[in-house]
Order: structure tokens, then sequence, then C-alpha cells
């Protein structure tokens, strides 16, 4: 049988060491001996003997703090020996290693999967107020080991050596020791243009020393936390529990 889907492109990239790389752009390949945890429903593929458990968003505390924002990463712990692909609507997919001492603030949405190494959690995104209904909050990775995240499109990393602006909706992760804020359109000169909308209601502001990724699409609100509905009616109880 012959075809270019045949090509050598296109057939399993094998690897002598376990764990999370990418099979092509769109594609993720766990070389699974051990665990990982991924996103639930991006298994595409799968062989040998591996098994799969949902973990709501990552233990009691997270499961709470998921119900309460309406954010986290609906998680399932992948565990055994075999080959596990991963996709998430033909999205694009990116991995990023983090080292002691790193930390990142991630949109849940783009979340695929990451090592079980790794520390991860839900926090308040610091000097948003309650102005965005892009949401408020964000996980937080530390420790060692590698995430997969996603973009549609590719994506620009922007270096934060002055002041930087995001639209929310298009802030895919950043550092998470910088400094982060909301600014309306009408102060940064955006509310309008001819008497017209611009449609950026809001911008995402960062400062200090740092990068943020920024993707070409933006999603629709509830995209940077998750939860943009009924978060009006939320802020002190939530402010307290998420800066715990």
């Amino acid at each position: 049988m012959r075809s270019e889907l045949f090509s050598a492109d296109n057939l399993e990239k094998e690897s002598n060491q376990p764990g999370l790389r990418l099979q092509n752009s769109k594609l993720l390949k766990a070389e699974l001996n051990g665990e990982f945890m991924a996103r639930v429903g991006s298994m595409v593929a799968y062989q040998g003997q591996v098994q799969f458990e949902a973990l709501g968003s990552g233990g009691l505390g997270k499961f709470l703090k998921q119900k309460l924002t309406g954010e986290g990463v609906p998680l399932m712990k992948v565990t055994g020996r075999g080959d596990v692909f991963l996709a998430e609507n033909a999205a694009d997919i990116h991995m990023i290693d983090l080292e002691p001492g790193d930390a990142l603030s991630i949109n849940g949405a783009n979340v695929l999967a990451f090592d079980s190494t790794l520390n991860y959690d839900i926090k308040m995104v610091q000097g948003v107020g309650m102005m965005s209904n892009a949401g408020l909050f964000n996980c937080v990775f530390s420790g060692y080991g590698r995430i997969a995240v996603t973009t549609k499109g590719t994506p620009v990393v922007l270096s934060v050596d002055q002041p930087t602006y995001v639209d929310p909706q298009a802030a895919i992760c950043w550092s998470a020791n910088l400094q982060t804020g909301y600014h309306r359109a009408e102060q940064m000169g955006l509310g309008t243009l001819l008497g017209r909308s611009t449609g950026e209601r809001f911008t995402m502001s960062f400062a200090g020393q740092g990068f943020v990724v920024v993707q070409p699409s933006e999603e629709p609100p509830g995209g940077l936390a998750g939860a943009a509905q009924g978060q009006q009616q939320s802020g002190g109880i939530l402010g307290n529990l998420m800066g715990n």
C-alpha cells in the first residue's frame, strides 16, 4: 500500500526517554512509565497498559475552588506503561519546562498535560478587581517538570521589560512574579475611535521582569479564568479563599 499519508513525517516518533514530547505541532505524545496529568477528554489514542482516573480539578481543595470559581483544569491521572496521544481541537501545542524557582500562571483552558511532579493551584489574578468579564482566576504551576499548553495559532512571547498591555482574552500564560492589573479601554485611549467602539473594553497590564505569551485569537469571555458568570456576586468571600 502506498500513500503520502505513510511518509516519515506522519510515523510515530520514538524516544528512549519516557515523558511528554511533541508528535507534531498539534499532537502530544506521552511515553508513559509511571504517571502524568492530562485534561479530561484529551486522549485520542493509546497503546499498552494504561489506566485513566478522573480527578476533578486535582484534589479536594482545588475541587472546591473550581466549583466556586468555575476555573481549573478538569484533570485525569494517567498511569501505566505505554504510549498515550493527546490533542485539543487541533490546537497548536507547546512544551514548557519548569525548573525549581520557576512559577508560571496559565489560563486553565490552555493546559493540556503536565508532569505529576509539578505543583498546581488555582489563584486569583492580582490587581484585577471586578472590572473584567474575562475572569479573575488562573492556574499557577511551580516546581520541576514539563507542561504542554495549547494556543489557537502561532503565539508571540513578549518580554516584559517595559509596561505591557494585552487583550485578556488573548493572554495564555505569564511569569507568575509579574504584577498584573486591568485598565478600562477609555483609560488607554482605546474606548472610542471616531465615535465608534473599538470592542476593546478592558486591557490587562503587566509590569516587572518576565514574559507573557499571547495567542493570535481572542477567546470568548471566561477564557482567562473560566468563570465570567456569577463572579460579580462573589468578590469578598472568593478573594479570601483564593488568597490562601
